[in-house]
């Protein structure tokens, strides 16, 4: 059996194995992909963001719990944020969410961001998928909390779950930066907190503003109070993502979802491809030469890209 057929049949070994090499770029992860590809599209894939100390990793922690108590299986893909320099991750989540690690029903996996923009890992989309292969009912991917960078998480889920917290001061920002907009769910975490009542009327305004008037077959996002630590309205979230796939599945989102995340992979895909093989034809002293000459300014980068190309044409 190849490690495909491993990850397809439930071996979690294997799982972490194909999610190591995409992680790593590996040669032979993109033949693996190709062979899971099939099988990927029935999970519901669910994005959690928010800022810092929201408690997202608490409450994905609580939430995953709830999940696998109603029969689903979960997986989680926390994208930890990673050094600039050293590219090493802090992957402290698995650490915050021991409560699924001994869970034969749950798998939980850490992926540095690498400094991606958005706080999405590159090799996030096809670690989705490979989970999505392996058969798990729901996969929560929690992304790196910077807030306002969270946008492109839109791209690779069904529904997008954002946290805030009180006192935190992120509600402003947050419609600024336009993450309400893409919000499907708002939770206001640590809700047991002073001043909870005053954050969450702010949010519910917020939202007001920042969701535009839509008819009655348009999803209206949700606002959950929770408290991840005592699990108050863990329940209540739980019920809101089920609404929200079942809205999605019953109108178009579903379908536009899929043909985004298509896209997305094949335009990703192209680019690494033509990349990787226009600099293989490369001689590194050619490139060495090309680089200086920019650097000293006696020639620039888009006219010099547009030549080397038209050559190569």
């Amino acid at each position: 059996m190849t490690l495909a057929d491993d990850v397809l049949a439930g071996d979690r070994r294997a799982l972490a194995r194909v999610l190591t090499l995409v992680e790593r770029a590996a040669p032979e992860a993109r033949e693996i992909l190709a062979a899971l590809y099939s099988a990927t599209g029935r999970a519901h894939l669910v994005g959690i963001t928010g800022a810092p100390g929201a408690g997202k990793s608490t409450l994905i922690n609580a939430l995953a719990a709830q999940l696998r108590a109603s029969g689903d299986t979960v997986a989680v893909l926390a994208i930890d944020p990673s050094s600039v320099f050293s590219r090493g991750a802090v992957l402290g989540d698995r650490i915050r969410m021991q409560d699924l690690v001994h869970d034969a029903g749950a798998f939980v996996r850490s992926m540095a961001s690498r400094g991606a923009v958005g706080g999405v890992a590159r090799a996030s989309a096809a670690a989705i998928d490979v989970l999505d292969a392996a058969g798990f009912d729901r996969v929560l991917i929690e992304t790196v909390g910077v807030g306002q960078s969270e946008l492109d998480i839109a791209a690779l889920v069904h529904t997008v779950v954002l946290v805030e917290a009180p006192g935190l001061g992120d509600e402003v920002q947050a419609i600024k930066a336009g993450v309400l907009e893409i919000a499907d769910i708002v939770v206001l975490n640590k809700g047991d907190l002073p001043h909870a009542d005053i954050a969450l009327r702010t949010l519910t305004l917020a939202l007001s503003l920042a969701q535009p008037a839509a008819g009655a077959a348009a999803w209206q996002p949700r606002l959950q109070r929770t408290d991840a630590l005592s699990k108050h309205g863990i329940e209540g979230l739980r019920a809101a993502l089920d609404a929200h796939r079942t809205h999605a599945r019953e109108g178009t989102r579903w379908a536009e979802q899929q043909a985004v995340r298509a896209k997305a992979a094949l335009v990703s895909e192209l680019r690494e491809q033509l990349y990787t093989s226009f600099m293989e034809q490369l001689p590194p002293a050619q490139l060495a030469e090309i680089v200086a000459a920019i650097a000293a300014r006696t020639r620039d980068p888009y006219s010099t890209a547009r030549h080397l190309l038209a050559a190569r044409s």
